[in-house]
C-alpha cells in the first residue's frame, strides 16, 4: 500500500513537471533538429544501432490485433514494417473495433485467435489469464522487459505470480489541448490551472464566438475519462483506489460530488461544441478534429498525449504552436495524473508471437514508434530525442519522472463488461448521464447497479 503522503507529493511533482516541460514545449515550434519528421519510420528511430536479436521467420504469417485505426494503425505499422524487415515474416494488422475483449473472446473461442493483441484494460488482461487464453513471456521478452520497463509497469502486466503482458504504449490521460488562435481571439492570456477557471474560460469562448470545449461523447470511453479525472484531483488517490476496486459504491458521496462537478459542463450546452446531443454522436478522433479545423474550430478538447496523432495527420495544426496544451484542471488541491496503457499479450504459442514481442519491449521499436508522434512509451531506456516534437518529449519525461507511483485508469482496471465495453456499464451510463446531467442520483444508482453485476457481488 502506498502511502497517501508520498503518493500525494510524487503526483505533485509530476503535475508541476508536465506543466513546467508543456510550458517549454510550447514556446518551440513543435519540434528540434534532433527529432525525425512525421513518416520518418528509420530502422531504430535515431536510437542508433539495433539492441536486439530477433529469430528468422521467413514464411511465417502472424497476426496482431488491436483498436487503433486511422493515424494510430498508421503509426504502429511502421513498427510491424521493420519487424518485418528483420525477420522475414508477415504480419497482419487487424482492428478490433472498441469492444476488443469480445471481438477477442469470439476470435478465442471459435479457435481462431490472433498471434499478439494489445488489451487496453488491464482487467480484460486478469480475465483473459484467468481463463488460460495467454501465454507467458518467454526468455528474451522477460529480459527486454527487465531492462527496460520499471517494476510498476512490469507489475501491471502480471497476474498470479506470472508475466503475460508488455505495456509498451502508455498514455498520460491528464491534458487539454485548445486552438491557440481561439484563445487569442478571446482575449484569453493563460490557461486555466482550476475547474472553476475552466468553466469560466469556456464560457469566455461561448461570448468570443466560439464552440467552447468538444467533447468526443459518441465514444464512451472518453467520458470515463473525464470523471476519472475530477475525481482523482476531488476524491484524493485512497478514494480513487477504493472505487476502482469496487470497495466502496458508486452511490458513494464522493461520486456524487464529482458528477455534480461535471454537470457544470455538461450540464450547460453554451459549453459544449454543438450542445450535450451533438456530443454524444461526435466520437473521440472527430472532437479532436473540430477542434483545429472546419469553418468555426473549437476551443478546447479534453484528452490524452495520443490526440496528437489526430492533430498531425487530420488537421493543418502543428502541435505547440497551433495546437498546444495544459495539465487537466485542478478540481480538489492537485491537479490529477491518470495514466492509460495498452499491454501486448501472446494469444499464440509459437516462435513468433514471441518474437514480436520481444521486439515491442525493446527500445529499437519504441523509438520508431515514439518518431511518428501522438505516442508515448514508458520504455525507460528510450532516447528522448526519439519523440517527434518537444511537447510529446515532455510528457514523456513528465511521466517516467512519476516513477511507479501513478493512477492508472478506473475503467481500465474494471471488468470489461463494467469499465470496458460499448454501450453498457459505464460507458453507456455515462452517456445517459451528459444526456441528462440533472439526474445525479438516477446516473448513481444504474452505475453502482452495473458495477455490482460485473464485479459479482450484486
Amino acid at each position: 500500500m502506498r502511502s497517501t503522503s508520498r503518493t500525494r507529493a510524487l503526483r505533485t511533482a509530476a503535475v508541476a513537471l508536465v506543466a513546467g516541460s508543456l510550458a517549454l514545449g510550447l514556446t518551440s515550434c513543435g519540434g528540434d533538429g534532433d527529432t525525425k519528421d512525421e513518416g520518418d519510420g528509420g530502422s531504430t528511430g535515431g536510437a542508433g544501432k539495433p539492441t536486439v536479436t530477433l529469430p528468422k521467420l521467413d514464411g511465417q504469417t502472424l497476426e496482431v490485433a488491436a483498436v487503433w485505426t486511422g493515424p494510430e494503425q498508421k503509426n504502429f505499422t511502421k513498427v510491424l514494417d521493420e519487424f518485418e524487415k528483420r525477420t522475414g515474416a508477415t504480419v497482419n494488422f487487424v482492428p478490433t473495433g472498441n469492444n476488443t475483449s469480445t471481438f477477442l473472446g469470439t476470435k478465442i473461442e471459435g479457435g481462431k485467435p490472433p498471434d499478439v493483441a494489445f488489451l487496453p484494460q488491464v482487467g480484460v488482461l486478469q480475465q483473459f489469464a484467468d481463463k488460460g487464453w495467454l501465454k507467458p513471456l518467454g526468455a528474451e521478452a522477460q529480459a527486454q522487459l527487465d531492462k527496460n520497463f520499471s517494476q510498476g509497469w512490469k507489475d501491471l502486466g502480471a497476474w498470479k505470480g506470472k508475466q503475460y503482458g508488455a505495456y509498451v504504449k502508455a498514455a498520460n490521460k491528464s491534458l487539454v489541448w485548445y486552438n491557440a488562435q481561439a484563445f487569442e481571439d478571446a482575449g484569453i492570456s493563460a490557461p486555466p490551472k482550476t475547474w472553476p477557471d475552466f468553466v469560466k474560460t469556456a464560457q469566455t469562448l461561448s461570448d468570443a464566438g466560439t464552440p467552447p470545449v468538444s467533447v468526443g461523447g459518441g465514444d464512451g470511453w472518453v467520458l470515463t475519462d473525464w470523471f476519472e479525472n475530477v475525481y482523482l484531483s476531488q476524491a484524493g488517490p485512497e478514494k480513487y483506489d477504493q472505487l476502482a476496486q469496487h470497495k466502496i459504491k458508486w452511490t458513494d458521496p464522493s461520486v456524487k460530488k464529482a458528477l455534480e462537478t461535471l454537470a457544470e459542463l455538461w450540464g450547460n450546452d453554451e459549453l459544449i461544441a454543438g450542445g450535450a446531443g451533438k456530443a454524444l454522436q461526435t466520437d473521440f478522433p472527430k472532437s479532436v478534429v473540430q477542434t483545429f479545423s472546419g469553418d468555426t474550430p473549437a476551443g478546447m478538447v479534453y484528452e490524452g498525449d495520443f490526440a496528437a496523432a489526430n492533430i498531425n495527420a487530420d488537421t493543418k495544426a502543428k502541435v505547440g504552436t497551433d495546437a498546444k496544451v495544459f495539465p487537466f484542471p485542478a478540481v480538489g488541491s492537485d491537479s490529477p495524473v491518470v495514466s492509460g496503457g495498452d499491454v501486448a499479450v501472446a494469444l499464440k504459442d509459437g516462435k513468433g508471437a514471441q518474437a514480436l514481442l520481444t521486439f515491442l519491449a525493446s527500445t529499437d521499436a519504441a523509438g520508431i514508434w515514439a518518431a511518428q508522434g501522438g505516442v508515448i512509451s514508458p520504455n525507460k531506456e528510450l532516447d528522448p530525442k526519439a519523440y517527434k516534437d518537444d511537447v510529446t518529449r515532455g510528457i514523456a519525461k513528465a511521466l517516467l519522472a512519476a516513477g511507479d507511483d501513478f493512477r492508472f485508469d478506473m475503467s481500465d482496471q474494471a471488468p470489461a463488461a463494467f469499465g470496458g465495453t460499448q454501450g453498457v456499464g459505464e460507458w453507456k451510463d455515462l452517456q445517459d448521464f451528459l444526456r441528462n446531467p440533472k439526474d445525479v442520483a438516477g446516473a448513481q444508482k444504474k452505475l453502482e447497479a452495473d458495477a455490482a453485476k460485473a464485479y459479482g457481488n450484486g
